[in-house]
This record gives structure tokens, sequence and C-alpha cells, in this order.
């Protein structure tokens, strides 16, 4: 039995005429007249009554009529399913970040225009520092990630220049440096620094490091935070200063000033790390959210 079938018995079991049948399917009268006789001899029962002056549907081709209709229903509504998810309309995209790209409204206006425009697709967000959200994409437990570059290198994997956002002086409101409109590198070289480990986020500490060390001096740590708005929350106790992401102004802003640096702007950068090889359609409009808002061109990770 083949859903052509159904189909055929159908359309004469709402019919019940084989002319009117045979003229809606598009066949001729014959082939349908000796195919629902074939379904019939199949099924060991009479679906229809030929008996009288017009044929009536027995008790069983009026069940059989219902059940034949709920299975090309269903057919059609499992061809429909298969070519949103083949488009990227349905579907599941588990999605990563960093702490600091949360705050960065590419990522949340990312985010928001995805869910706008697929609204059937189910997002998963995972937040990690940038090397654990590296192994979660390698061994496939997410499907796209927010990160700082740059990121050790890995094969198989892309990463896509999105953003390049300006770094600031985070100081206490209450320091010196917060009356000024912007700050040399080199006038922090006396200052207490609290960084972020570079294990968790090498970019932004290779970043801040090397301009420090650039600008003449080595940044002396007063004090190592797991995550940025710790750090900040660690400005705002008089611990130090620190030098952070312009997206993270928002936090303590009556107890911490953000300072711009004078001179060769520093640059915290932003973007979309996948596999390579990734098939899905979900991700990849993803991804296109994402890249709609880039200001920098991709490069691939090797």
């Amino acid at each position: 039995m083949e859903l052509r079938h159904l189909r055929y018995f159908l359309a004469v079991a709402e019919e019940l005429n084989f002319t009117r049948a045979a003229q809606r399917l598009g066949i001729s009268q014959p082939p349908l007249t000796q195919q629902v006789k074939a379904l019939e001899s199949e099924l060991g029962v009479p679906l229809l009554d030929r008996s009288a002056y017009r044929i009536e549907l027995t008790d069983a081709g009026r069940i059989f009529a219902a059940e034949a209709a709920r299975i090309l229903g269903d057919a059609r509504s499992a061809v429909q399913a298969a070519r949103r998810a083949a488009s990227g309309v349905t579907g599941r995209v588990r999605v990563g970040f960093t702490e600091s790209a949360s705050f960065n409204s590419l990522v949340t206006s990312t985010l928001r225009s995805f869910r706008s425009d697929y609204p059937a697709v189910e997002v998963s967000l995972e937040e990690h520092p940038s090397t654990d959200l590296i192994v979660a994409l390698r061994e496939g437990r997410i499907d796209a990630t927010f990160v700082r570059p740059p990121l050790p290198a890995e094969r198989g994997l892309t990463l896509d220049l999105l953003e390049k956002e300006p770094l600031v002086v985070a100081v206490p409101s209450g320091h010196p440096l917060a009356k000024r409109e912007q700050v040399d590198l080199g006038a922090l070289a006396a200052e207490t620094f609290i960084l972020y480990p570079r294990a968790v986020r090498p970019g932004l500490a290779d970043t801040v490091v090397a301009a420090c060390e650039a600008a003449g001096f080595t940044p002396q740590v007063g004090q190592y935070a797991p995550q940025l708005s710790s750090t900040i929350n660690l400005v705002a106790a008089s611990l130090g200063i620190s030098i952070v992401p312009d997206s993270m102004r928002c936090l303590q802003a009556r107890a911490v000033t953000y300072v711009p640096l004078r001179g060769e702007p520093l640059h915290a950068l932003l973007g979309i790390a996948y596999r390579s090889d990734e098939g899905s359609a979900v991700v990849h409009n993803f991804i296109a959210a994402a890249r709609r808002g880039r200001r920098t061109a991709a490069r691939p990770v090797e």
C-alpha cells in the first residue's frame, strides 16, 4: 500500500463518483477503479457499496477514509516539517558566549533579531571563558560561540571577526584619573591593576599586558579576578584600576569612572566561532544574523 492508494480512495470517498474523482486526480477512470479494487483486495474488506444507483461507503470505508485523511495529513505535515528544518526555520542552536561578550550590544541585538526572525528555533545559551567555549565547540557541545580573539589555533574551526570594541580605563570615581577626559597609557605605570587570568581569557589579558609593555612598563597586578564583572566590582572597592571593553561601562556607573585612552586606540576583538564543516541550516542562519552586524572582515582559524 502506498500513499497514492490512499489519495485515490479518499478522492472517491469524498466525491462518491469515480468520474469526478478521476478528473480531480488528473487520471483516467479505469486505472482509478482498478487501484481502488486492488486496495479493497489487499485489505480484505469492501470499502465501497456499489449495489445502489450511486456508490456509498461501507462502514469499513468510512473508518478507512477518516484514517486515510489523517495519514495523508500527517505525511504533508512531515514533509513541511522536514523542509522547515532543512531551511533552518525550526530546530535548535546551542550558543556560547563569554561574560564580557554578553554586555556587547552586537551580541544582544543578534539574539534579539534571530529570535524575531526564527521564533520556532530553540536557542540555548551557555556562558564560559573563551578557552572553555572553544573546547565545547570542538567537542560538539555547542554550535557557535561569541569569543574574544586571539584564540589558540584550532583546526576545523572558523572564526569570523565581528567587532573591534574600544578598551577604556576603569578607575574608582574618587581617583584623580577620574577627572581626566582621556589618559595616556604610560600614566598608569604606577597604578595597581586588577586583571583577569590569561588562562581564562587570553585575548583580553594579552592585549592589555602587551600594550602596557609597549608603553614602557609591566602592569603591577594587585589582584586577578575570574570575571570581568568582578574586576569592575574590585575597582569600585578602590582596590585598583583596570582596562576593560567599553561595553562594560554600564556596570557600577556611580562608583566607577571609565576614561578613554589617548593616542593609539586599544581594542577588544569580538568574534563568532563555529565548526568549519557545520552542516546545520539553523546554525548557519544564526551565524548570518551575527555577521549582519559585524564591522570587520572574517578570517579562518587554522
